[in-house]
């Protein structure tokens, strides 16, 4: 897929096919910048790709959040989102079909891992994506940041997703700024250390879920072979060694997690770790029977969190749920409805 190939190595495979590397710039424009296939070498002309197709697109009465169900080549099915805010579009992507991790209260985990995606198959979903917005709707007065939190988990795929970011980023292409992408992670410590090895420039989420190994496994069972303390510690040299502070993704589940007693020891927990706490009610899976927090706990933990720790929060906002596009609700179910067009 040649969507897989960073530009580097297109020019090499230019090359191999008895072409100048110089035509590789107007080839990666016409990929990328939707540049004219007529600057494109004659010779490469051919080598136009098609995109998964769209098996349905689904739009939330929101009017901001629209779902994607994307079919790849051997017919697996993977999800993506894209979500409007205020100035800015961010897209949410997928780096697995499924997910390994097993997270209790998140429908991808609970539907199981099939297979890790190739780069090609996550740049694609930008692609299809900035395609929605039409001509002229370009970085950054089109899609602008993106969030790699849909189905399954980034770092146990580390090598597919860092050659993505890199292609998403290339200046020759869609440019999206590092500085705008957020890789999530259900505690997945060797690719964090990794990230952290390679300094790599992109924004790291973490997930934690519960403030004590035996609150955590019981939500994210990954947690038995990566302790909260390994973890954490995990997290410090991250941001010793990067110079930035991470996101702690904490969903509120009523009675499980969002107490002022657990709020005191998720603070007591992050002391001295540079970061964000983004606080996410709990999105409605077939597969887990708890509730969101109400709105009153969820403003008590976030009031503990700034006079307990000092911990800057957010109460991160419901979106598309009536579409099943809120985060945890990704599974890539086929529905009978007929694709829309995007």
């Amino acid at each position: 897929m040649i969507f897989d190939l960073t530009f580097s190595a297109l020019q090499a495979r230019v090359a191999e096919a008895g072409v100048n590397p110089f035509h590789t710039r107007a080839l990666w424009r016409a990929l990328y910048r939707g540049g004219p296939w007529e600057e494109v070498h004659p010779a490469l002309r051919g080598w136009q790709p098609a995109l998964p197709a769209v098996e349905t697109a689904l739009h939330s009465t929101d009017g901001l959040t629209h779902k994607l169900l994307l079919q790849l080549e051997d017919g697996e099915t993977i999800e993506t989102v894209r979500m409007g805010y205020p100035n800015r579009l961010t897209a949410c992507l997928s780096t697995q079909a499924g997910c390994a991790m097993g997270c209790v209260f998140c429908a991808t985990g609970q539907s199981g891992f099939t297979r890790h995606l190739r780069a090609g198959e996550i740049v694609a979903q930008v692609l299809h994506h900035q395609r929605a917005l039409g001509p002229g709707q370009r970085t950054p007065s089109g899609l602008r940041n993106l969030v790699l939190m849909g189905m399954g988990e980034p770092l146990h795929n580390y090598d597919a997703v860092m050659t993505a970011m890199e292609i998403l980023t290339d200046t020759r292409g869609l440019n999206l700024g590092p500085g705008r992408i957020t890789i999530s992670t259900v505690g997945y410590v060797p690719g964090i250390r990794r990230m952290a090895q390679e300094r790599r420039p992109y924004h790291l989420a973490v997930s934690l879920h519960g403030a004590d190994d035996a609150e955590r496994t019981a939500l994210v069972p990954v947690g038995r072979r990566w302790p909260l303390e390994e973890l954490l510690a995990t997290c410090r040299d991250y941001c010793e060694a990067t110079g930035r502070g991470i996101f702690f993704e904490w969903t509120l589940i009523a009675g499980a997690n969002d107490t002022p007693a657990h709020a005191r020891r998720l603070a007591e927990r992050l002391r001295g770790i540079p970061g964000h706490v983004n606080l996410i009610p709990l999105n409605p899976t077939a597969g887990f029977a708890g509730r969101a927090t109400r709105a009153s706990d969820a403003a008590t933990f976030q009031q503990i969190l700034r006079e307990a720790g000092g911990l800057p929060s957010t109460v991160r906002q419901h979106r598309g749920i009536d579409v099943a596009a809120g985060c945890g609700q990704l599974r890539a179910e086929r529905t009978p409805r007929k694709a829309a067009s995007v």
